[in-house]
């Protein structure tokens, strides 16, 4: 998770991820100006703290690095900000798990209770599937 000032959503973000099928979850915070580390280790999810803010590419950055050093099969990356639901995680694991699609991004955002979730996928299969 790339965060940055997220203290308002983590806890919401973290209880709502589907922990039956997610190993580690990984935060990586940007020099947030709130409790967003405290919040993050109180819930037991590993925490790395940058000490200036680097902006969101290298956040991203750290994020994958810390992931791919520990041997991620699969890394789904889950913003703390609740701009879509972490329940999407079991969703887009399974597309890579299947063997049809290399990586999948979800663009969305929560807004009065209406959700607007695009999802693009991409394959390296040539039929697309």
């Amino acid at each position: 998770m790339p965060a940055y000032n997220a203290e308002k959503t983590l806890r919401q973000t973290y209880s709502e991820l589907p922990h039956e099928f997610v190993d580690e979850v990984i935060l990586v915070d940007d020099a947030s100006q709130d409790s967003t580390p405290d919040i993050a280790r109180q819930l037991g999810i590993v925490t790395i703290v940058h000490t200036t803010n680097r902006g969101y590419g290298a956040n991203q950055k750290t994020c994958y690095r810390e992931a791919l050093s520990k041997d991620a099969d699969i890394v789904v990356m889950v913003h703390p900000d609740y701009q879509y639901s972490p329940r999407l995680v079991t969703a887009m694991a399974s597309m890579i798990v299947s063997g049809h699609y290399d990586v999948v991004l979800v663009q969305g955002y929560l807004e009065e209770k209406r959700v607007r979730v695009a999802c693009r996928i991409i394959s390296t299969s040539p039929t697309g599937f």
